[in-house]
Formats: structure tokens, C-alpha cells, sequence
């Protein structure tokens, strides 16, 4: 069972979750990017595409935190995320990251 981080009410994982809201605000919906990649009753295109929206919001959060929008933080949930893609798509690359405010991926150097 997991929890619905809005409702705060207890989810059995086989039944399925709204994909719409999903593809909004993953974290609304999934508690890590871990149970995208267990639901049973997701598809593996569905899975992607959460866990792609998950890695943007966690990109640009990430930029926020540089640019002192937002207090920094420990998280490590883009690398998670990134671990979660790599599996869906047999190329996992936790040192790669999203663009920065500046447009490239900081792994790349460019």
C-alpha cells in the first residue's frame, strides 16, 4: 500500500492511478519514483512518461535551489528518477542530468 500524497489516504498499488493527474504532478500521485517503476497496472510508455515529467520538475527544482529560489537540500530524487528511466530504457546514466538554467547538460561540459 502506498499513501496519496494529496488525500493522504492509503492506495492499494494494482488499482491504477489517475495517469492525467500523473503526468501533471507526479509526486501528487506516486510517493518515489521507485513505485512509478513497480505499479503493475502502469505501461512501460506510461511509466516513461511519468518518470520523464518527474525528471523535468526535478530539474527545474534543482535550478531553483542554485539560484537560491529555494533552500538546498540533500535530495538526491533526480538521480533516482534518472536510475528509474535507465531501467525502462536499458541505459541507466545516474551521472547525467537535465539542462541547467544555461541550457546544457552538466555532465557534457558543454
Amino acid at each position: 500500500m502506498t499513501t496519496d500524497h494529496d488525500t493522504g489516504e492509503r492506495v492499494d498499488p494494482s488499482d491504477r492511478p489517475d495517469i492525467d493527474r500523473a503526468l501533471l504532478n507526479p509526486a501528487a500521485v506516486f510517493a518515489s519514483p521507485e513505485d512509478v517503476l513497480q505499479h503493475v497496472r502502469l505501461t512501460r510508455a506510461e511509466k516513461i512518461k511519468v518518470l520523464q515529467r518527474w525528471e523535468y520538475d526535478a530539474s527545474e527544482m534543482d535550478v531553483a535551489k542554485e539560484e537560491g529560489m529555494i533552500p538546498p537540500s540533500e535530495d538526491d530524487l533526480l538521480r533516482r528518477i534518472l536510475l528509474a528511466l535507465g531501467q525502462l530504457t536499458d541505459s541507466a546514466d545516474a551521472e547525467r542530468s537535465g539542462p541547467t538554467k544555461h541550457g546544457v547538460s552538466q555532465s557534457d561540459g558543454t
